[in-house]
């Protein structure tokens, strides 16, 4: 059987990895992405090979449309000498629509129907949508799936990247280290009012003793806070494998994205400033392991308190969540055996 991924974030390559490498034991398997630099580090720290069409459209509109209207048709002729029988993606916008015209199976996963462009533009090509449990179907039938069309899967996407981490034996240091992953600012759903760059400031002339690190996901964002701490952090300008920086990390600071959710399922202490509320984030709080602050005085409180205490208790609690959830790849495997 032939498959085809469409792979285009960091997340993604995460969670669909482990799939890949099964499904590749007795099916012919292309993945496709755009060119996007932290995908195109990361799938090759994955040495999973990737064919990169189209690019990332910015932050701007017209630079969306006119990337992913490039992009469809430089995958439409790809795909259509590949003819693949299925389709996997994760609401590819793009990969939707291909999918359609050329009348390819189409399972797609998602854990984010606060994406409304990205759901109005994949949702109703898709055949079967994944999804975890936590996530009412209510919430992708009004983008024009029925409900009998859509497969819950006990998990939360997070688990699967976390599951598959490699791990690493932590050295006992005497410098804590406090970790920032910073926001997303050029998705469509993303909000533009949160203030990462306070947040870095406050805790650099707060713990000063302590190793600081910044993960930013643009270059342009990489540049500004260069100009604003001037060297005295950290700054991680590769992509990295974040559950493996993870193991080493004694705080975590996200924005309620999926390496906020990998953070909690290690146990680790994490606080998100909220950039990003979504459903799975709100679960993440009811467990009690996320805290949801935004304010930088007060997010300075909590990671005092988390760098003193002792955080057993918080990753059992981690341990048991993890381990109650199941491998979505099951469901997968069984769509795609359907005819």
């Amino acid at each position: 059987m032939k498959i085809w991924f469409d792979i285009l974030t960091p997340k993604q390559i995460l969670f669909f990895e482990p799939m890949i490498r099964r499904l590749r034991k007795n099916n012919l398997v292309m993945c496709t992405t755009r060119n996007y630099r932290e995908v195109n580090e990361l799938s090759k720290l994955k040495n999973l090979k990737l064919v990169v069409v189209g690019k990332h459209g910015g932050n701007t509109k017209y630079g969306k449309l006119d990337a992913s209207l490039k992009r469809s048709v430089s995958l439409s002729s790809l795909v259509e000498k590949f003819k693949p029988d299925v389709l996997v993606s994760f609401c590819s916008p793009e990969a939707s629509r291909v999918g359609f015209g050329l009348g390819i199976r189409h399972y797609a996963f998602c854990d984010s129907p606060h994406a409304e462009a990205v759901m109005k533009l994949s949702i109703p090509f898709v055949d079967k949508l994944l999804i975890p449990w936590i996530i009412s179907k209510n919430e992708f039938t009004r983008y024009g799936i029925k409900q009998r069309n859509i497969i819950t899967y006990k998990a939360i996407d997070a688990s699967v990247i976390v599951r598959n981490a490699i791990r690493i034996k932590r050295q006992k240091n005497k410098r804590k280290t406090i970790l920032i992953r910073v926001e997303e600012e050029y998705a469509a759903y993303a909000q533009k009012n949160n203030h990462s760059t306070e947040i870095i400031q406050k805790i650099l002339e707060n713990f000063p003793q302590h190793n600081i690190l910044v993960l930013p996901r643009y270059k342009s964002q990489i540049e500004i806070i260069r100009k604003t701490v001037k060297g005295r952090i950290k700054i991680l300008n590769k992509a990295v494998i974040g559950s493996e920086v993870l193991q080493k990390v004694d705080v975590f600071i996200g924005s309620g994205g999926t390496m906020t959710a990998e953070a909690a399922l290690l146990g680790i202490p994490t606080i998100s400033y909220n950039a990003v509320p979504n459903l799975i984030q709100n679960f993440l709080v009811r467990k009690k392991l996320v805290n949801l602050e935004s304010n930088p005085d007060k997010i300075i409180s909590l990671i005092s308190k988390f760098l003193v205490r002792d955080n057993n208790s918080l990753q059992k609690n981690a341990q048991k969540t993890l381990i109650s959830m199941e491998d979505p790849y099951k469901k997968l495997n069984q769509l795609i055996r359907e005819k």
